[in-house]
C-alpha cells in the first residue's frame, strides 16, 4: 500500500516494543489548561477535518482512512484524555467535556474550521455533542456507525436501553485541572493493572499496517485512570429528548450517516433471535440520522460491520469528501 510522504516521516520515530513508551508521539502534545491532548495533523486545506475515534480507540486506528482523506485536506485525529500519549484529564468524563477539551486544542492549533466532524462509533454522539455546543464552528457532520442515544447494550445478561438508566442528576458542567484534578492510579494499581492487561490485535485492527498494530500493543497496555462518575446514561438521554422534541436539530448541516450492514458476531448470553432484532433496532436508529439535518442522506455499506473505518475506508472517505464539498460550496448532498 502507497503511504504519503507525510506519514512515512512521522512513523519512521516509532519504535514501539511490547508495551515501551514510543520516544515521541506521532502528533504534538496541545496544553489545555495545565494538561495536554496529542492532536495528530497531516494534509492541508482551507478548513480542517476533525477524526474521532470509537469507545477504546485510538487517534491511529484512523489510519487507513486518515492517509487517504489527507491526499485532499486537513485532517486531525486525537487521543481522549488518559489515551495513548493525552494526558489524564478532570473528571468526570463526559461528551460535554470532551468536545470543550477538543475545542480548545483546535483552537490553539490554530486549525481552521467550520470543521467537518467525523465519528465512529460513541465517537459519532462526540461529534454530534461538538457541533450543537459550537454550532458556528461546526461546518458538516459524518457519523461512522455511530452509537444512537437509544441504543441498547447487554448489561448483566439483559438487553437495556442504556438512557433508561439514567438518574434525576444534572450532568456536570465542563471543568478544568483548577476545579476537579485528573485521577490517578496509585502505583500499586498500575503495577495490578499493567500486569492484568494482555494486549492483543484481533480483526479488522489487524488491516492496520505493522508499525500502527505495534502502537495498537502499547496503546492497549497502558492503565486507564479509574472513571470517577459515569454520566453516560443521562447524556444519552438528554439527546434523545432533544431529538425527540426538535425537528432537524442540527438544522441544514451537511451529514452522511454510514451504516455498516454486517452484523456483528453474537455475544454467548444473548439468543439468535435477540441478537438479529437488535441488529435491525440498531439499523434503523443510525438510518434515522438523516431526520437531525435537512441536508443528509445515508450510506448502507454492505461489506461492512460496525469498524466500517478500517474495513471500508474508501466509502468514509468519500463521505468525508461529499460533505466538504456540500461546505465549501454551500451546496446539498445528493441523495
Amino acid at each position: 500500500m502507497m503511504r504519503s510522504a507525510v506519514f512515512v516521516s512521522a512513523l519512521a520515530v516509532i519504535r514501539a516494543v511490547g508495551g515501551q513508551m514510543p520516544p515521541a508521539p506521532i502528533g504534538k502534545l496541545v496544553d489545555i489548561g495545565g494538561y495536554h491532548l496529542h492532536l495528530y495533523c497531516t494534509g492541508k486545506g482551507s478548513r480542517t477535518v476533525v477524526l474521532s475515534p470509537g469507545a477504546g480507540d485510538f487517534s491511529f486506528d484512523w489510519y487507513l482512512v486518515q492517509q487517504k482523506v489527507s491526499a485532499f485536506a486537513r485532517v486531525c485525529s486525537y487521543d481522549r484524555p488518559g489515551n495513548a500519549w493525552s494526558d489524564p484529564g478532570p473528571q468526570p468524563r463526559t461528551m460535554r467535556q470532551e468536545a470543550y477539551e477538543l475545542h480548545v486544542a483546535l483552537q490553539r492549533s490554530k486549525e481552521r474550521g467550520p470543521f467537518v466532524l467525523v465519528g465512529h462509533s460513541l465517537g459519532g454522539l462526540s461529534m454530534r455533542v461538538f457541533a450543537q455546543q459550537y454550532p458556528d464552528e461546526s461546518g458538516g457532520l459524518v457519523l461512522v456507525d455511530a452509537t444512537s442515544p437509544d441504543t441498547t447494550l447487554s448489561l448483566n445478561g439483559k438487553l437495556v436501553h442504556m438512557r433508561e438508566l439514567a438518574k434525576t442528576r444534572p450532568i456536570p458542567d465542563v471543568q478544568t485541572v483548577k476545579t476537579s484534578s485528573p485521577k490517578l492510579l496509585s502505583d500499586d494499581e498500575r503495577r495490578k493493572a499493567i500486569n492484568s492487561r494482555r494486549p492483543e490485535i484481533h480483526g479488522p485492527y489487524d488491516r492496520l499496517p505493522a508499525e500502527i498494530q505495534r502502537l495498537q500493543l502499547w496503546a492497549q497496555s497502558l492503565p486507564q485512570a479509574p472513571q470517577s462518575v459515569d454520566y453516560l446514561p443521562e447524556e444519552l438521554n438528554q439527546l434523545y429528548e432533544r431529538s425527540m422534541a426538535t425537528t432537524h436539530v442540527l438544522r441544514d448541516l451537511p451529514l452522511v450517516s454510514i451504516i455498516g450492514m454486517i452484523e456483528e458476531p453474537r455475544p454467548n448470553d444473548v439468543s439468535q433471535d435477540k441478537w438479529d432484532a437488535l441488529f435491525r433496532e440498531k439499523v434503523d436508529q443510525k438510518r434515522a440520522y438523516r431526520d437531525l439535518s435537512t441536508n443528509s442522506k445515508v450510506v448502507e455499506d454492505r461489506i461492512a460491520g460496525h469498524a466500517v473505518h478500517l474495513e471500508d475506508p474508501e466509502t468514509v472517505m468519500i463521505a468525508i469528501r461529499d460533505v466538504l464539498n456540500a461546505v465549501q460550496r454551500h451546496t446539498r448532498l445528493v441523495p
